[in-house]
């Protein structure tokens, strides 16, 4: 094994960890009034800050690697990872920063008609986050388990804008539009009161509680469905993957073909080695976005059905525990995608020689590549 796959075997312990850290410090410092304890107050902070600026920036680095290197451009998948970068960038400026002040102040200050909007956009922007990872998850089905005539059919322009539009548009449905007319509040309306002024008469908090059949749809559009799509498109790519690298393994033990037959098995090998390394990568950012989400939405669902009962520290916990999802993509791409690292690389050392793609031949011959499925490869 690669330093690169002792690198993916190690990070889902390392999120683990940092994850139930999170946890651990997020429920000591909700039992802690800010002017008893300035030094808790100060850590809050700087882990809040920690993870939105570190979201910001790797999103920020994986849309400008993007757009400035032609290889990456070429690949049909980047731009939904184009897009959800964006989305999660929304999610680190528009949603966190007032999240984080009521969360350090115990005090929501921007008026009721704000929370609504504030509200509102966090359901949209993580919705949508997460239907670009399930498009991602289709996009990657078709290009390994299918034929490259049958993806270039599938994955068309204007199929991929079709889907691109429909990741912001159906986010809508559940977020902006419900919200804003209050139905999500029907029959729990004195609940919700109640908690808003919980925090003593000269403080108010910003309260999103939702009712059982809104609960329900919101949950299934927003993880249910997309959670069961993306498991049928890994467990394809999966078996896939296993039928290539036995394939890899059959070739390999050949041997003793001519010179024109190791052309074409290499050429093979690196489509099989190629499409496999993709599916961990994509396997790897679902079990990270499974971690994050899944204890989110199971509380959303049985919240209602317990009449409200769960702790506000474990929803705040669990809430933020989704936001690092946004703050995880980035860097997944970074540790697990050759492409992207080596852009990452020309960025941050300012277009260094040394981190761009050499050429096998000589300085002066272009690099060998290989097209599969729509998706531009340099040959090493």
């Amino acid at each position: 094994m690669t330093h690169y796959g002792v690198i993916s075997s190690l990070l889902p312990g390392f999120i683990l960890v940092f994850l139930f850290s999170f946890l651990s410090n997020t429920e000591a410092e909700t039992h802690v009034v800010p002017s008893d304890n300035v030094a808790e107050r100060i850590v809050l902070i700087t882990f809040l800050s920690l993870v939105m600026l570190m979201t910001i920036l790797g999103n920020l680095l994986v849309m400008v690697a993007v757009c400035r290197d032609r290889q990456l451009r070429k690949i049909k998948t980047n731009y939904f990872i184009v897009s959800l970068a964006f989305a999660d960038l929304l999610v680190s400026t528009l949603v966190m920063p007032f999240g984080a002040i009521e969360l350090v102040h115990q005090n929501w200050i921007y008026g009721e008609t704000f929370c609504l909007v504030r509200t509102s956009l966090d359901v949209l922007l993580t919705t949508a986050s997460i239907l670009h990872l399930c498009c991602i998850s289709l996009d990657r089905y078709y290009a390994i388990c299918c034929q490259p005539l049958v993806y270039r059919n599938k994955m068309t322009p204007m199929r991929i804008a079709l889907m691109l539009g429909g990741c912001w548009v159906i986010p809508t449905f559940i977020s902006f539009v419900p919200i804003m007319q209050g139905w999500n509040s029907i029959g729990i309306h004195h609940l919700i009161e109640e908690r808003k002024l919980s925090g003593g008469s000269n403080s108010t908090l910003c309260i999103f509680m939702v009712n059982k059949p809104y609960a329900i749809t919101c949950s299934v559009v927003a993880f249910y469905i997309p959670l069961g799509l993306m498991v049928l498109a890994y467990q394809r790519i999966y078996v896939t993957a296993r039928d290539h690298a036995h394939q890899i393994s059959m070739l390999q033990r050949a041997g003793g073909a001519s010179s024109s037959s190791d052309s074409a098995d290499h050429q093979r090998n690196h489509r099989m080695r190629t499409e496999t390394k993709a599916a961990k990568t994509l396997c790897i950012i679902m079990g990270c976005f499974c971690l994050c989400w899944a204890p989110f939405f199971i509380t959303n669902v049985v919240d209602p059905f317990i009449d409200y009962t769960v702790p506000e520290k474990l929803w705040t916990a669990f809430l933020w525990l989704g936001y690092i999802n946004s703050m995880l993509n980035p860097f997944l791409y970074a540790f697990l995608n050759k492409s992207f690292r080596r852009a990452f690389l020309i960025i941050l050392c300012c277009g260094h020689e040394r981190y761009r793609r050499p050429s096998i031949l000589g300085p002066s011959v272009p690099c060998t590549e290989t097209t599969i499925n729509g998706s531009t490869h340099v040959l090493k």
